[in-house]
């Protein structure tokens, strides 16, 4: 039997998964090094065995995404030494113009994802490096390139574009959006679990180091809280969420920092970890007596409460709202403050349901219905592996 291997490089994270290389790919083990650079855990779930393998990595093999890469593939290796690797599915976060469908990685496509490097630079490198790594330990396996922005690109012309000279919009200036892989599995979940809510109006909150939400129609994107790069709409793990053009252009010249020193300020400096001045982990924010870190969770649900509404006003009303990610599926507390004062919208939750994380956590008199649907990255990029092999 063939494979194809997943690769999901998050800004702290790896995530990776083994499938069978069919028309409709099985999961045979799914894994993610969580937080890379620090005290590092790599996990390895096989899909129907009643056990995982959890293990800590060192210091030094998991400084860094590829050493955490290193440590996912021998763990696979472990526990699938028969496996033939035909395809690696790679998550790639920006496609900027050029791609709104997976395509296969050529030495074309390489170059120019990494001329797209200064749109993501927390994850275009990490993604690249995945490439690089996969090339060299499968070389004759098939590569495929999916993007997260591609599931945006059916966006109007309004929630596309900046309030600047059209010339900038026609090099590619536009609101690309980000998180496309979950959003896409999150519609066609939705589609299976009900079939009229889907075709309604829904807000997808995908909530985890990195944040953002989308507002769909059918199963499409509307309009997103990211723009033209990663950084913008929700405060994230250490990145800024939006921010005043202004506050920039200070940080320049009043405070007279460089553009790398920026840049490092607002990627990996500011969001939970910043405000919090603790962690960027919402586990760790949610177990501290700080008050700093009360703060830093009020600011981000304050925030996704009005994202929430301006979502709702694009899409002319508002029938469903999803939590996904790691935050939105194992936070009650994020969810219950996010909801909390939006009966207006017609919208309340049910105490007891969301502690239980069950799928439907609406109290019955909620107009819009909340609900919590894990996501799967990993399965979209099989599917989108396993085409291109077929």
């Amino acid at each position: 039997m063939t494979h194809v291997l997943t690769l999901n490089a998050g800004s702290s994270s790896l995530k990776f998964g083994l499938f069978t290389a069919e028309s409709t790919p099985r999961a045979l083990a799914t894994g993610a090094v969580e937080r890379i650079g620090g005290p590092a855990r790599l996990r390895l779930d096989i899909e129907g065995a009643e056990r995982s393998l959890e293990r800590e990595l060192s210091q030094e093999r998991a400084a860094d995404h590829d050493g955490a890469l290193e440590a996912a593939l021998s763990a696979l290796e472990e526990e699938f030494p028969e496996a033939q690797i035909v395809t690696v599915g790679h998550r790639i976060v920006h496609g900027g113009r050029h791609y709104d469908e997976p395509v296969e990685i050529t030495q074309a496509v390489i170059d120019t994802i990494e001329e797209l490097v200064p749109l993501a630079p927390l994850h275009l490198p990490h993604n690249l490096a995945g490439v690089r790594a996969a090339q060299a330990a499968f070389p004759q396996a098939r590569q495929a390139a999916c993007f997260d922005t591609g599931f945006h690109r059916s966006h109007p012309f309004v929630n596309d574009v900046f309030g600047l000279p059209r010339r900038f919009y026609d090099q590619g200036v536009r609101r690309y959006g980000f998180h496309g892989l979950s959003y896409d599995y999150i519609a066609g979940a939705l589609a299976d679990y009900d079939a009229e809510l889907h075709a309604g109006r829904v807000v997808v909150a995908h909530l985890g180091n990195g944040a953002s939400m989308c507002g769909m129609r059918g199963g499409r994107s509307v309009a997103s809280t990211m723009g033209f790069t990663a950084l913008d709409g929700l405060p994230m793990g250490t990145r800024s969420g939006q921010l005043d053009p202004g506050v920039i252009l200070y940080l320049l010249e009043e405070e007279g920092m460089s553009v790398p020193e920026v840049t490092e300020l607002l990627y990996k400096e500011s969001g939970l970890l910043g405000l919090s001045g603790i962690s960027h982990d919402m586990r760790e924010l949610e177990s501290s007596e700080a008050p700093e870190a009360d703060e830093a969770i009020a600011y981000f649900t304050f925030r996704i409460r009005r994202e929430l509404g301006a979502l709702a006003a694009a899409l002319e009303g508002l029938d469903g709202l999803v939590f996904t990610g790691g935050i939105g599926e194992h936070s009650a507390r994020v969810r219950a403050e996010v909801c909390a004062g939006m009966e207006w919208l017609g919208l309340s939750l049910e105490p007891g349901r969301n502690a239980a994380q069950d799928t439907e956590i609406s109290a019955p008199q909620s107009r819009v219905r909340v609900l919590v649907i894990p996501t799967n990255e990993e399965l979209v990029i099989a599917r989108a592996a396993a085409r291109l092999v077929a």
